[in-house]
Order: C-alpha cells, then structure tokens, then sequence
C-alpha cells in the first residue's frame, strides 16, 4: 500500500520535471503542435492544468463537480473544451497550472482515509486520484518532451504509473468491447533502479515482461507495441497489449507503428 504523502511527493516532483521543460520556452514554443492533432504545448499545460482543477472539485465540492458534467454543452467535447477552457497568455497559463496542481495536492491531502471522490464513471480513493494525476502529467510531459526533441531520465516514479496499467487490465478490454478475461496475468517489468517490478501469480502462463518505461509508454498510448521492447506469452497477454489503456474513457486510437516519438501520431489526449 503506497503511502499517500508519497504518492503526493511524487506527483510534486513529476510536475516540476515538466514545469522545467516549458518555463523557459518562448511564445512560439508554447505554440508548437504536439502528438494530439490541434494540440500545442499550450492546450497540454491548459489541459493538465483543467483536470487538476476537476480533480480539486471532486475532493472539495462534489456538487461542483457534477455540475461540470451535467452542464458541459457536449459531454464529448468535455476534454477539448477543459483545455480551451484554460487556455491564456503562457506566464498566465503557467501560474495557473502552478496554483491549481498545489491547491490539488493539499486538498488530496486532507480528504479522510477510506472516503471515495467522484469522478468521470467512477469514484476513487485519493491515493487513485494521485496516482491518476501522476500518470496524466508524466503522459503529457511525454507528449512536450516529444515536441521539443526532449529525451526525459526514466525514474521510478514510473512505478506508479505501471500499477496503474496492471489495475486497469479489464477496462482495456470493456473499453473496446471485448470480453473481460478471468485468466490471471503475471507482469514483471525491469525499472529504472535495476529492480524488478512484479503484478500477479508468478505461474501465471500469460505474460508480460520488459522495461517499465515502455510498459508506461504502452498503457498511456505514447508508443505502439511494435516500437516497444515489451514480450507477451499467452493469448490474453498478447491481446491484453494491443489495447491497454490506462486512463478512463472510450478506447484511445494511440500511436501508429513506427511513428515513435515525432508529432504524426495518433490521437493521444487521454
């Protein structure tokens, strides 16, 4: 069980990794297009920016929260129309991003053990909605750092962001309507540390195993399986990695085969 101060630590060093990457970019750079089709390292920072927002309504004000949703004007615009929302001048968009994920983390903080927040189809404790804001904000840092020909140290941090890939097995395959396997799945990935990360029976006959970074990059839908070191043994393993998805919400149509870390890939604005 991962403690949630560490959790939060966490999320604080991930943001202030990707803060270092656009603090210093000029206008134009703000403005580069990224992976997501008509997204610029603006609508990135605008949309982190937004769901930390969310995130904090949730954990402060349910009633807020669900007005959210039952006013958005198109429920399947709600996440391009969060990061409109927010959009502003960069130094404005940058403090507000500040202001909002600091907010967040002291209010993650405060909500009492055991309680749920509502979320988008779901509800989750603070330790999942942190985790969640781990994965989101590394994703997208993801997305910069391949705008801006940025290779970013693997760190283990990542670990979080894999837990949340295993967990999150089953909604990959209900996402694209598939049935949900019972089979157990055995995931053991090499972290950056050198250690090995291990989910699930070590006999399990269904698979998968290779770095944790690719493992991350695959359930965010950052890189296609086929440009991953990643090995699947057993059928459900093998299906399991052509629709892994981590975040919530309609199947992703993730990244083309060989299209790698350029800004020609498909949609990604989980």
């Amino acid at each position: 069980m991962v403690d949630l101060s560490d959790l939060l630590a966490d999320l604080a060093d991930e943001s202030a990794q990707l803060d270092a990457l656009v603090s210093p970019l000029p206008p134009a750079g703000w403005a580069r297009p990224t992976p997501a089709p008509g997204w610029s390292v603006a609508h990135q920072i605008a949309h982190l920016a937004w769901t930390d927002h969310v995130a904090l309504l949730a954990a402060t004000d349910a009633a807020a929260f669900y007005e959210t949703v039952t006013t958005a004007p198109d429920p399947a615009r709600l996440v391009d129309d969060g990061a409109e929302q927010f959009l502003a001048p960069p130094p404005e968009l940058l403090a507000r991003w500040r202001a909002g994920r600091a907010a967040l983390g002291d209010a993650l903080a405060a909500v009492p053990a055991g309680e749920k927040l509502p979320w988008y189809g779901t509800r989750m404790s603070a330790t999942s909605m942190a985790t969640a804001r781990i994965m989101e904000t590394w994703a997208h840092g993801e997305d910069v750092a391949d705008t801006l020909g940025v290779v970013r140290p693997a760190t283990d941090r990542l670990r979080h962001i894999a837990h949340l890939g295993v967990r999150t097995l089953g909604h990959g395959f209900a996402a694209h309507g598939r049935e949900v396997p019972t089979v157990p799945v055995r995931v053991e990935l090499a972290a950056p540390s050198g250690d090995t990360w291990s989910w699930g029976p070590a006999d399990a006959a269904d698979r998968v195993t290779g770095p944790a970074q690719d493992f991350c990059l695959l359930v965010t839908q950052r890189r296609h399986r086929a440009d991953l070191a990643l090995v699947a043994t057993g059928p459900v393993a093998d299906e399991w990695l052509d629709i892994a998805q981590a975040f919530a919400g309609p199947p992703g149509a993730g990244r083309e085969a060989g299209a790698g870390a350029t800004v020609a890939g498909s949609e990604v604005r989980a």
